[in-house]
C-alpha cells in the first residue's frame, strides 16, 4: 500500500470525534482500499479478489487518488499545525474536527482540498475497476442496494464525515446488489462520469452506472 495514500486516509479520519456503535468493527486509520491491499481491524492483511471475468478483464483498474488532482492530495498531506498539534480528546481536537467539516470558503488550502469537487477530466467516459465501502442510498422492494456511494474507507458518511466528492463515486445498479456486512469492500467495474451528485448525506464528483461487480475475498 502506498504509504501516502493510508496517510491521507488518516487524515480523513481523524475528523470524526464520535466513537463507534459498539456493533461496529474498528477498523482503524487505515482503513482503506486500493487495488492490491486493504487494511482491516489495523491488521495489514492481502487480499485478491476472485478471478477476473473476460467480460470484466478489459476495465482499468485505479486508484482513489487517480481521482484527485495532485494539488489536492499535496493540500490533504501536509495539514496546518491547528490539525496536527493537537491532542486527541482535548477542545482543541474538537474544534479541529469541526473545521474539517467547513464548507466556507476560505484561503486555507487544506480546508479547500477537504470539500473539491475539482475532478480528473480525462476519467470521462474511462472503463474502470475500482474498490471501496458501500454507502447504500436505496433499495428496491426485494431490500436489494439500487444506489449507492462508493468510498475509499470504511464508514464514510455514517460513522465518520464524508470523504471529499472528488473522492466519492454516486453508483446506479439496476439489477441490486445484496451486501449482508457494509465491512466487506467490493470492485465495482463501468463507465465512470465526471457527474456531480448531491445528497443530504454527501456529494460525489463522479458516477457510474455499475456493470460488474465482485467482493475482496482472503487468500487460502
Amino acid at each position: 500500500m502506498k504509504p501516502a495514500y493510508i496517510l491521507f486516509a488518516a487524515i480523513l479520519l481523524s475528523a470524526c470525534s464520535e466513537s463507534d456503535d459498539e456493533t461496529t468493527p474498528d477498523i482503524g486509520m487505515d482503513s482503506i482500499a486500493i487495488p492490491s491491499e486493504i487494511y482491516i481491524y489495523d491488521k495489514p492483511k492481502k487480499l485478491t479478489q476472485p478471478k477476473i471475468k473476460p467480460e470484466v478483464a478489459r476495465f482499468k483498474a485505479i486508484e482513489w487518488t487517480d481521482l484527485m488532482p495532485k494539488d489536492d492530495l499535496d493540500a490533504l498531506l501536509s495539514p496546518p499545525t491547528y490539525i496536527t498539534d493537537v491532542e486527541d480528546g482535548s477542545l482543541e481536537d474538537e474544534i479541529s474536527s469541526q473545521l474539517l467539516n467547513t464548507s466556507a470558503k476560505t484561503d486555507d488550502r487544506y480546508q479547500q482540498a477537504l470539500v473539491s469537487k475539482r475532478i480528473m477530466t480525462e476519467m470521462n467516459g474511462q472503463e474502470i475497476r475500482l474498490p471501496g465501502f458501500v454507502v447504500p442510498l436505496e433499495y428496491d422492494d426485494k431490500q436489494l442496494i439500487t444506489q449507492f456511494f462508493l468510498v475509499p474507507y470504511f464508514g464514510a458518511c455514517i460513522h465518520v464525515p464524508p470523504p471529499p466528492p472528488n473522492q466519492i463515486v454516486f453508483v446506479k445498479y439496476s439489477k441490486g446488489l445484496k451486501q449482508d456486512t457494509l465491512y466487506d469492500p467490493i470492485w465495482i467495474a463501468g463507465e465512470l462520469k465526471t457527474s456531480l451528485v448531491e445528497n443530504e448525506m454527501a456529494t460525489a464528483a463522479y458516477s457510474m452506472e455499475m456493470q460488474h461487480f465482485d467482493i475482496y475475498i482472503e487468500p487460502y
